[in-house]
């Protein structure tokens, strides 16, 4: 039995959820779909699959097994894939999309640093306010939290975890106080994301475990973390931004960073690399993939000025 082939028929037989749309589909006759099957379930000694006249099922074995023979095959897709790419030199036009929160003034040094790199790819960058679907919209990557991409089957690559924090400029703090607890935000000058970003209740917990939440009312909201970071500078009130986007000002002193004993509950937001599935990844893609990562390991998120709203 060529083992790889009748995991493979398997496989399609267990997502036609027919022997016969299964052949057609590979080609092959509805005999020899029949028999690789069997020839599984005989090797391996149990029922894979519930048959009737009309349709077949997985048993809870073959379900456990397809989902194997899934991540076996995109396995094997993945290797054979990197080899097939490996003497190819990356070429032609990259379309990456990412988050609108990310700041030109943090993309463009990776940019900058791939396009030296494979001079021979030349980028599109679209920058997004809202949920994408890579696939049905044409892109090759995405610089994305994943929850805000639609496409089905994709590959997630971390890249890093942005953290918020409280801040607010010394002279609105020298004019207006500094507050020394979750609540006490709601007696000052609230800059906000815009309402599609983060709702009016913001939840705390303090070193010792003990929660608080506040509702809060802005008197100035936005969609963008560049004009947030901007109105704070400017002395307008207290916000929330990740912690790298505003490290250098902390470092600095433009903003002092507020309420450091509590952390903003379920506010971590990972970015990640996302791009469609494993297979025929083109060598172009492969290699700003590769060199994403490997540059985000060697170049922290503040280091790289990587700016995001708190829901980027």
């Amino acid at each position: 039995m060529n083992h790889l082939q009748a995991m493979r028929v398997f496989l399609k037989v267990a997502e036609a959820g027919s022997f016969g749309r299964a052949a057609a589909g590979l080609d092959l006759s509805n005999a020899v779909v029949t028999r690789y099957v069997a020839l599984l379930e005989t090797h391996l000694n149990t029922r894979l699959l519930n048959r009737t006249t009309r349709s077949v099922s997985l048993t809870e074995a073959g379900q456990t097994y397809a989902q194997g023979c899934k991540a076996v095959l995109e396995q094997i897709e993945a290797i054979e894939s990197a080899i097939s790419n490996s003497s190819i030199d990356p070429s032609g036009t990259l379309r990456v999309a990412a988050s609108a929160s990310f700041s030109l003034l943090g993309l463009t040094p990776l940019l900058r640093a791939y396009r030296k790199s494979f001079p021979n790819v030349k980028l599109r960058l679209t920058l997004l306010h809202r949920p994408v679907d890579l696939v049905e919209e044409g892109f090759d990557v995405g610089i994305v939290v994943p929850r805000l991409v639609n496409s089905g089957t994709l590959i997630n690559r971390p890249l890093f975890t942005l953290t918020p924090v409280v801040v607010a400029s010394p002279g609105y703090l020298a004019e207006h106080g500094t507050p020394a607890r979750p609540a006490a935000l709601a007696r000052h000058a609230f800059l906000a994301p815009s309402s599609d970003i983060h709702g009016p209740t913001w939840s705390f917990t303090s070193a010792s475990g003990v929660s608080e939440d506040v509702a809060l009312d802005p008197c100035y909201a936005v969609n963008n973390s560049q004009m947030l970071r901007q109105a704070a500078l400017s002395g307008m009130g207290i916000t929330v931004l990740p912690e790298s986007h505003v490290a250098d000002d902390i470092e600095t002193g433009a903003l002092i960073r507020l309420l450091p004993g509590f952390a903003i509950r379920d506010a971590d937001k990972e970015v990640s690399l996302v791009y469609p599935g494993r297979r025929h990844v083109s060598a172009k893609t492969r290699s700003f993939v590769d060199f994403a990562l490997a540059y985000f390991r060697h170049v922290p998120p503040a280091a790289a000025q990587i700016q995001a709203a708190p829901h980027a």
